[in-house]
């Protein structure tokens, strides 16, 4: 959905402001390592300190350039219904890779985004731990610290390097686990790295072929799906269908091929 304040100069204003939110999560994060505390929001779902305080400052930033548009926070404690196709929302995960954080493994992002309906219109995930920051607006492409961002050539899920999302806890008989073990015998490799936000801008830079999941969040992939489609990748949801930003199962892949590779040999199964 187009709208005609969808100009350049306007997404590119969304795309800096993204940019300058994820940066100031970014340095909470930074300064909360080693001096945090963290709670259990459920089973193997991890809070902590930082999460907040890094919500709190993407937060700030946004409502200081954008003070009347909505906002959808991965630590706020009321859901959030699917916006108006008109509304304007900020969606934001101010630490994605909880987990990794809490034990001090270096794979946790930033991402904020922003949408109209389920039209992305400009997104960032900012790694701290490398100081790398993966921002795109529609239109505009998709970009790294200034290098214009390319999904790879790969074609053939023998040849592909990929990433999957496991729930925090996964029965023994789960259509997701079945499908990361068959996949261990299908691809080249397979990559469970704990940040699907990191894991889509990777896609997006080319050093991973594709990614799925069946059970996210919409503040998990928001940025990253707008990433790989500017960098030319191909993003549907998990069943093929056009991708929903509010029922947010789906399949990312470098190139149509690939895409048609991954979709023939998942299991199918029913989604909410």
């Amino acid at each position: 959905m187009s709208n005609e304040q969808d100009n350049p100069q306007q997404l590119e204003a969304w795309r800096e402001t993204c940019e300058a939110a994820a940066r100031a999560g970014g340095d909470e994060l930074k300064s909360w390592r080693g001096r945090f505390k963290t709670r259990e929001k459920g089973v193997s779902d991890l809070v902590t300190d930082a999460d907040v305080a890094s919500q709190a400052a993407v937060q700030g930033v946004i409502a200081a350039q954008f003070p009347n548009d909505a906002f959808l926070g991965e630590e706020q404690t009321s859901k959030s219904a699917r916006p108006k196709n008109d509304e304007l929302i900020w969606i934001v995960d101010p630490l994605d890779g909880t987990t990794n954080y809490v034990h001090g493994y270096p794979n946790y992002a930033v991402s904020v985004a922003v949408a109209r309906g389920n039209d992305l219109l400009a997104g960032v995930i900012y790694d701290p731990v490398h100081d790398q920051c993966f921002s795109a607006a529609k239109g505009q492409g998709a970009w790294c610290d200034g290098e214009q961002l390319k999904t790879s050539s790969t074609t053939r899920i023998s040849e592909a390097l990929i990433a999957v999302s496991l729930p925090a806890r996964v029965p023994r008989d789960s259509p997701d686990l079945l499908d990361f073990i068959e996949a261990t015998q299908l691809y080249q490799a397979v990559r469970r790295s704990g940040s699907a936000a990191l894991n889509l801008a990777h896609v997006a830079a080319g050093t991973l072929d594709a990614f799925w999941a069946a059970h996210i969040h919409t503040w998990d992939v928001a940025a990253g799906v707008l990433l790989i489609r500017e960098a030319g990748g191909v993003v549907t949801g998990r069943n093929g269908k056009t991708f929903d930003l509010w029922n947010p199962h789906f399949i990312s892949a470098a190139s149509e091929p690939l895409h048609r590779e991954i979709s023939k040999a998942l299991t199918h199964f029913p989604l909410q």
